[in-house]
């Protein structure tokens, strides 16, 4: 039974009694790591790798060359087999997105009737503020300054900073068809490099309305919340802003100049001087946007100066610096991983059961993936997969690191692979977690996660051009013997996964990645459909609702050769009085896993001529 019961829920134990002698849902994994755009160190959920790139971008300039984050293309192998992916942005400090301030029409010179929905206005010196929109990405990436719209030309001062250049990556604003007579206009969003004669329009509103009592309400239609991390460290929170869910992907917005009851009950406009309020056709970009203190922005400009951003900090010259990251313990990037990891821990909150960490490795990164695998433990419903060693490094590196952890929770793989990467034109060194995200969720979607994602069959990392070095049988047996999986090489088939033992030092049937993620399946399920039993009556009918929920999913587990055996006790024998007098209802799930056959042995026996085969 839980050691420790509290509060209400649902508490799940295991006892693993499989201890050798001596000699559904859909996946749902969680990436974190330094993305182009997009909110920071907010915990979003994508469905597709479209709607990663559009929420986080993919390529992005540093120094001469262009460059991805081994983020987007872990979300991209992943997402290739599975719709759901939580994305966590690690950015830290005084971050911000940008601000777009959208002048009012009485800011600005207007010529035609007031009917007239396309004449040109022109900004005056100071124009008073109908609305503002924010960006929901952070970041000075977020920051446009555009030549070609009535405000600041790129490179000049914006809200007291310099502006950005308009890209792909970044957006404008541009309102159209203001009407007086009814208090309407059109908001367009559009993409922040675009020209008004070649305009990428992203979202247009129709017929919004500053008037609060109003369906078309600015803030009603658009949205007006927002995301804050607060907290320390070692306890983050979010903390939500706004009174209006977002349905824009890009803005939300503030500071509206009300205009309450625009129109009286006849449609005429109640006073004239609230026409004063409504915005201007006219168009706008961003500023304000700032990067925090550890990560640098898309365009190579690190933020404190600590590290020279260029191309040996990507890829196979990843190492303590990654990606733009001083990530020496008690550094701000460390904290913003630790941060990241510490609200992911809800999983109430965050449902995951996989955390992949790319461009951290054991060997210099061992604060940040202890964390995350103290993370998955604590959840007790989530896997990590972590990479040991650097680029270039030797079998007796790479086992030395997987020798630093004794959990279940977490797995190893090496060496590393090349893989093409399309953005880029080129071919890139990745660590093995950027590709094994993607295996896990290929081995899932044609079998189910108590099959192992290794082999021929699920295991074959067929985005894979090399691995780093082709291992021998000698080398696969040093690195399994040390708990780390072999990425082997094998002619005509390819780099392929050829190994699923978890981190656990001590052989038992929970040292299996298929055995772990069977448990992690079945308490998934089983907790989340015997919470809607917490508060009913502790008697002998919710105990029989209780196995008529846990006992057709084993079955349906043990058909799909999951499980050998299993058997589920909640009757009188585990539920005594004094257990029902404590307000416990007390289960007992007993499982025999289906384990795999890694290991073939064939015997061959010569035998002379007449003689009779063995029965």
């Amino acid at each position: 039974m839980a050691e420790k019961v509290v509060s209400p829920g649902v508490f799940t134990n295991e006892i693993d009694q499989s201890f050798l002698p001596a000699a559904v849902a859909e996946i749902g994994a969680c990436v974190l790591g330094p993305t182009v755009k997009g909110p920071a160190l907010v915990p979003t959920v994508v469905t597709s790798y479209s709607e990663y790139v559009q929420m986080f971008g993919d390529t992005f300039k540093s120094g001469s060359g262009y460059q991805q984050y081994l983020t987007s293309l872990t979300a991209q192998h992943y997402l290739r087999h599975a719709d759901k992916l939580t994305v966590v942005r690690i950015l830290d400090g005084s971050f911000s997105g940008a601000t777009g301030n959208v002048p009012t029409g009485s800011g600005l010179s207007y010529t035609g009737s007031s009917t007239n929905t396309t004449s040109a206005w022109s900004a005056s010196a100071a124009s008073p503020v109908a609305f503002k929109l924010h960006t929901i990405g952070d970041g000075a990436i977020m920051n446009n300054g555009h030549p070609d719209y009535h405000g600041a030309p790129t490179g000049s001062t914006a809200n007291g900073l310099i502006t950005n250049s308009g890209s792909v990556h970044n957006i404008r604003w541009e309102v159209s068809d203001t009407n007086v007579d009814n208090g309407q206009f059109n908001l367009i969003i559009r993409q922040g490099s675009d020209t008004n004669k070649r305009k990428q329009i992203l979202e247009t509103w129709s017929n919004l309305s500053l008037d609060p009592n109003s369906n078309n309400y600015i803030s009603k239609r658009i949205g007006d919340s927002y995301d804050t991390i607060a907290g320390t460290v070692d306890e983050p929170y979010l903390t939500f802003t706004g009174q209006y869910p977002n349905n824009s992907k890009y803005v939300y917005v503030s500071g509206v100049s009300d205009t309450v009851d625009y129109l009286d009950e006849n449609g005429n406009v109640r006073t004239g001087a609230a026409s004063a309020s409504l915005p201007g056709i006219n168009s706008g970009s961003f500023a304000g946007g700032a990067n925090g203190t550890a990560g640098f922005d898309a365009l190579g400009n690190l933020d404190g100066g600590t590290i020279t951003v260029g191309n040996y900090i990507f890829n196979e010259n990843i190492a303590a610096a990654s990606q733009g990251y001083a990530l020496s313990s008690g550094t701000d990037g460390t904290d913003a991983y630790k941060k990241a990891l510490n609200l992911i821990k809800n999983q109430d909150e965050y449902d995951i059961n996989m955390i992949l960490l790319p461009g951290l490795e054991q060997e210099d990164h061992e604060t940040i993936i202890g964390k995350a695998i103290d993370v998955a433990e604590d959840r007790g419903d989530c896997f990590v997969i972590a990479d040991p060693v650097r680029y270039g490094r030797s079998v007796p590196e790479a086992t030395s690191e997987a020798n630093n952890y004794d959990s279940n929770y977490a797995a190893m793989y090496w060496p590393w692979v090349q893989i093409p990467d399309n953005q880029l034109g080129r071919n890139v060194w990745v660590p093995p977690s950027v590709v094994m995200g993607g295996i896990y969720a290929f081995n899932d979607k044609v079998a189910h996660p108590w099959f192992a994602p290794a082999g021929l069959n699920r295991g074959g990392i067929n985005t894979a051009i090399q691995a780093e070095r082709k291992l021998t049988q000698g080398n696969r047996d040093d690195l399994y013997s040390k708990n780390i999986n072999p990425i082997a090489t094998f002619p005509g088939q390819g780099v392929t996964v050829w190994g699923q033992k978890t981190l656990q030092k001590k052989p038992s049937a929970l040292d299996r990645i298929n055995v772990r993620r069977l448990l992690i399946k079945c308490k998934k399920f089983i907790a989340s459909s015997s919470r809607f039993l917490v508060f009913e009556q502790n008697n002998a009918s919710t105990r029989r609702r209780f196995l008529n929920i846990v006992n057709p999913f084993l079955e349906q587990v043990q058909a799909n050769s999951g499980l050998n055996a299993f058997r589920v006790v909640m009757d009188e024998t585990n539920n005594t009085p004094d257990v029902v007098d404590r307000n416990i209802l007390y289960g007992q799930i007993f499982v025999q896993p289906t384990k795999t056959a890694e290991f073939i042995v064939l015997d061959f026996t010569v035998q002379p001529t007449g003689a009779t085969f063995p029965e």
